[in-house]
């Protein structure tokens, strides 16, 4: 796992990707518990609260479950992390095209895609 400060992407944004690229390669499989978010951020050599806030993200798309008691799980599938990667990047690529996330769903309900 590496993150680039140069970048233009925020670092959190950098920290999500490699999670969830872990996720899709198989690295981190379902039911499995990542590391506590400090020695994420010491193997990153990012604060603590910039991997919270990539886990929060990839809760929020339903990749990891957080227990308390028992830590962050993976709870997504490689294959819905690879969809989710693409999602991303589509809608990347839509609002840079000046489209907003509404405008991008019907396109894709108008494909019959659902």
């Amino acid at each position: 796992m590496e993150v680039n400060r140069n970048d233009s992407v925020a670092l959190h944004v950098q920290v999500a990707a490699e999670i969830r690229r872990a996720i899709a390669d198989g690295e981190a499989v379902p039911g499995e518990r990542l590391p506590p978010a400090t020695d994420l951020a010491d193997v990153l050599g990012v604060n603590k609260n910039t991997v919270m806030r990539a886990l929060h993200l990839l809760r929020d798309e339903g990749l990891l479950d957080f227990t308390r008691g028992r830590g962050v799980r993976v709870v997504g599938t490689p294959q819905q992390s690879a969809v989710l990667v693409r999602i991303i990047e589509l809608l990347a690529f839509a609002r840079e095209q000046g489209y907003r996330r509404d405008e991008v769903v019907a396109i894709i309900e108008s494909q019959g895609l659902r």
